[in-house]
């Protein structure tokens, strides 16, 4: 089954529509969906090396507009919309504290949260929750999403072949090792 998903994922690359699959996974990630855009990029970077550069740009407009939609949601309709995101996380008990300390670290959370595997789209709400400066937000995303996605695409062009091979090689480990880091995100954001 792994092999059948991995093998449909590599076709995707070459699908005149993967781009806008791209676009729209990576939008709703920031906002509302569990699923990182990695997961679409990673084999169509890895299927097409030339398009490295595009995909990651893809990603990274699509994302940063996702994230204003989080935003969004945070400010206009928490109660309605974001809180129930959050309870879906577990992250609900600890919005009232959170709030009073968010904008005091709020650069440094978009930043961490744009660049590592904790969900994006907690930190897209809530720095619409608590009244982020807009501004701070657009360019602290646009900076931390694009390193992640550039980084990214830049490893998987320059060593794309052996990244590949290596995948191919050991897809089942490769598809545990993603796993455990998903579900170790949702872990963290749970418990921590």
């Amino acid at each position: 089954m792994i092999r059948k998903l991995y093998d449909w994922t590599m076709s995707l690359a070459d699908h005149p529509r993967a781009l806008w699959v791209l676009a729209a996974v990576s939008f709703v990630e920031s906002s509302v969906f569990p699923i990182p855009p990695d997961v679409i990029m990673i084999p169509m970077i890895l299927a097409r090396p030339s398009r490295a550069w595009l995909i990651a740009l893809v990603c990274l407009v699509a994302s940063v507009l996702g994230g204003l939609l989080g935003y969004a949601i945070g400010a206009f309709a928490f109660d309605a919309i974001g809180r129930p995101i959050l309870e879906s996380l577990g992250k609900a008990d600890a919005v009232e504290a959170f709030n009073t300390r968010f904008n005091d670290f709020g650069f440094w959370a978009v930043l961490i949260a744009g660049l590592t595997p904790f969900p994006y789209k907690v930190i897209t709400i809530m720095s619409g929750w608590t009244g982020m400066p807009l501004a701070t937000f657009v360019v602290t995303s646009i900076l931390a999403r694009g390193l992640r996605f550039f980084i990214v695409a830049a490893l998987l062009w320059k060593f794309g072949a052996p990244v590949r091979d290596f995948i191919e090689r050991r897809l089942g480990l490769m598809f545990t090792l993603f796993c455990l880091l998903l579900l170790g995100g949702f872990f963290a954001l749970r418990y921590l």
